[in-house]
């Protein structure tokens, strides 16, 4: 925060944002996600971001009606809401606990009987709530780096770093330093968690819902030139608060020799994994990002 010179928004912001996590932490946690999906389904639909998200949803699924496009737009904005509202109390959350909140489903056997000689990356996209689904591999004892794109307000980031807390694993911002540290970490046998359904403008074109999005290829090299296991991994909101993990095996890596025929070809089957978790619930990915080119 003492590199960049904050601005009186950056403070008026920030503010806002601390108040709010702690209004929510003072809540129990079925009652701060109920008030934080019902503010956000409230005034959410409201904002001029939300026609980016029906522009989105017309264009990936024009099978829905208009009123379908509406409602999945609604209950997008209570998904995002509840997010918000859970992150103070993202320490309640925990995988395979008794009676807890979070059931697991580990169809590919790696969280609960993962081989301690292989590399892992596990990815996932902004669906149900991804801050919990990416603590996961942390509780079951892998060592984990996560990178993740940094808010444009310094206020904002170290709250959020605090919030997740270190079970998150270390959390290193998207970029240049991020990419070092990525390859660092699987040298040193690290895993890595990867939300890879963010535009990046120098990315790699990669077909979703029918159209090229620009798609980081970080995972890609990585998976290939360490033969990383490439672990889908998603949080599914069932109802509330409550949540079913789902891992999936490993995807199977491309291996012509031509590297950058490889890396299109993982990033495409990560792309499939994304889009079919979205057409299975739809309600729960965030609309609202600049995914495709304009």
């Amino acid at each position: 925060m003492a590199k960049k010179r904050l601005s009186l928004s950056n403070y008026v912001e920030g503010v806002g944002a601390v108040v709010l996590y702690f209004l929510f932490r003072a809540m129990p946690v079925d009652v701060a996600s109920a008030i934080g999906g019902f503010l956000a389904r409230m005034f959410g639909p409201m904002l001029g971001i939300t026609k980016r998200g029906r522009e989105n949803l017309r264009r990936a699924l024009p099978e829905l009606s208009a009123e379908q496009h509406e409602r999945i737009l609604r209950d997008m904005w209570d998904n995002l809401g509840r997010v918000v509202a859970e992150y103070p109390h993202l320490n309640k959350f925990r995988l395979f606990e008794k009676n807890g909140r979070i059931e697991g489903l580990d169809g590919g056997n790696i969280l609960t009987n993962h081989d301690p000689t292989k590399r892992y990356i596990f990815f996932s996209g902004h669906c149900g709530n991804w801050e919990i689904g990416m603590r996961t591999a942390s509780q079951v004892g892998f060592q984990v780096v996560g990178v993740y794109r940094a808010p444009n307000n310094p206020i904002v980031d170290r709250l959020m770093i605090w919030a997740r807390g270190s079970e998150s694993g270390e959390l290193v911002p998207k970029g240049d330093i991020a990419a070092r540290r990525a390859f660092g970490a699987v040298r040193e046998g690290k895993s890595l968690c990867m939300l890879v359904d963010q535009k990046m403008n120098d990315g790699i074109p990669v077909p979703f819902f029918g159209r090229d999005a620009m798609t980081a290829p970080a995972l890609a090299v990585l998976a290939l030139r360490y033969d990383c296991e490439v672990v889908p991994i998603r949080m599914v909101r069932l109802k509330g608060a409550y949540f079913r993990m789902e891992s999936e095996p490993p995807l199977a890596l491309p291996k012509t020799g031509n590297n950058e025929a490889d890396r299109l070809a993982l990033m495409t089957k990560c792309n499939r994994v994304l889009e079919r978790w979205i057409r299975q619930y739809p309600a729960q990915w965030l609309w609202v990002h600049r995914r495709w080119p304009d």
